[in-house]
C-alpha cells in the first residue's frame, strides 16, 4: 500500500465538483487498510461521458492509494452486439439464456470492454490489470441452472492474484465470466460475481453502481440507509420488484457474509463513487447490519 499522497498533492487530481477536499485524507485513513469493489454495470456502460467520468473516479481512487477492485457488467453492450448479429436472446426470471451461439459473443464483448477500462485508466496514469477467461482466469463456476445454458455460478475465487495486483497499487479489473473444469467459458451475472469477490475478499464496501438512485419506500423516496430484514419485507410487499429482485438478493447476502455494507447508487450522477466514499451523507442506498 503506497502512503497516502499529501493535501498539495491532491489538490492536483481533485476534481470540481467532488467533496470538501479538505476531509479526504480522513476517510483516506478510514478505507486504507480496507478493500472496495465496485461494479460497474447497467445503462450506465453505454453512455461515454458516464464511462469517462467513472475512470476518473476510480483513477482518483488509485491516486490516493486505496484498494479498489472493479467487477464490469455488459448487458447492454452485448444485446446491441447480439442485435448485429441477428441473435435472438430469451430471458428467464431477468436472467439470458446463454447458448453456445451467444457465450462466444458474450465472451467477446466482455473482454472487449474490459480491455477498454483498462486502457482508459492507464491513460489517466492509473496501472490496472485484466481479469477474464482469457487471461488470468479468476473465477471457476459451476452451471446455475440447465435451462440458462452457459450461465454459471462463482464456485471457487482465486483471490490470491487479486491480493497480488493490489500489492502493486493495480487495479484490478474483472469480466463476469468464468471457466467450468472442462475449461468452458460462462457467463456471470455481473452482481453475482461482484459478491462473490467482495464476500471473499471480506471487503469494507460493495459499491453497485446501476442507472437508479438507489432503493425506494412505498412513496418513490430515496432509502438512504436499510438493513436486510427490512429490504426482504420489501420485496415480499412488492414494493421492490422485478430487475431490482435478484440486486437486492446479492445485497442481502453480501452483507449477511462478511462484506460490511453494499451500496446501491446512481452511475450516472457525477462523482458518486467519491461522495458515496468521502462523505458521511454517503450516495444512493448503503445497506448494513
Amino acid at each position: 500500500m503506497p502512503l497516502s499522497p499529501s493535501l498539495e498533492e491532491i489538490k492536483k487530481f481533485w476534481p470540481e465538483k467532488a467533496p470538501d477536499i479538505n476531509i479526504v485524507k480522513k476517510y483516506v485513513s478510514k478505507y486504507e487498510n480496507e478493500k472496495i469493489v465496485i461494479k460497474y454495470g447497467g445503462n450506465v456502460l453505454i453512455d461515454r461521458k458516464v464511462f469517462n467520468n467513472f475512470i476518473s473516479d476510480i483513477n482518483v481512487l488509485n491516486k490516493l492509494g486505496l484498494s479498489i477492485i472493479v467487477v464490469h457488467g455488459g448487458g447492454p453492450r452485448i444485446k446491441r452486439e447480439l442485435e448485429k448479429k441477428k441473435i435472438v436472446s430469451k430471458f428467464i426470471n431477468g436472467l439470458r439464456v446463454t447458448d453456445k451461439n451467444i457465450i462466444n459473443t458474450v465472451e467477446e464483448v466482455l473482454i472487449d470492454f474490459n480491455n477498454d477500462i483498462v486502457d482508459s485508466l492507464q491513460k489517466l496514469g492509473s496501472d490496472a490489470a485484466s481479469f477474464h477467461t482469457k487471461d488470468k482466469n479468476l473465477i471457476e463456476v459451476t452451471p446455475e441452472r440447465k435451462e440458462l445454458g452457459f450461465v454459471g455460478i462463482p464456485e471457487k475465487i482465486n483471490i490470491n492474484v487479486i491480493e497480488e495486483a493490489l500489492s502493486k497499487n493495480r487495479i484490478p479489473i474483472i469480466a463476469p465470466l468464468g471457466l467450468d473444469k472442462n475449461n468452458q467459458t460462462y457467463n456471470i451475472n455481473g452482481d453475482t460475481a461482484a459478491s462473490a469477490i467482495a464476500k471473499k475478499l471480506k471487503a469494507r464496501r460493495l459499491i453497485l453502481m446501476t442507472n437508479v438512485e438507489g432503493v425506494y419506500d412505498d412513496n418513490k423516496k430515496l432509502i438512504p440507509e436499510i438493513k436486510p430484514f427490512d429490504l426482504e419485507n420489501l420485496i415480499k410487499w412488492k414494493i421492490v420488484a422485478e430487475g431490482m429482485i435478484p440486486k437486492i438478493e446479492n445485497c442481502v447476502d453480501a452483507v449477511e457474509n462478511g462484506v460490511r455494507g453494499v451500496v446501491i447508487l446512481d452511475g450516472r450522477k457525477p462523482h458518486s463513487i467519491l461522495h458515496e466514499i468521502f462523505s458521511d451523507t454517503g450516495s444512493g442506498t448503503l445497506i448494513r447490519k
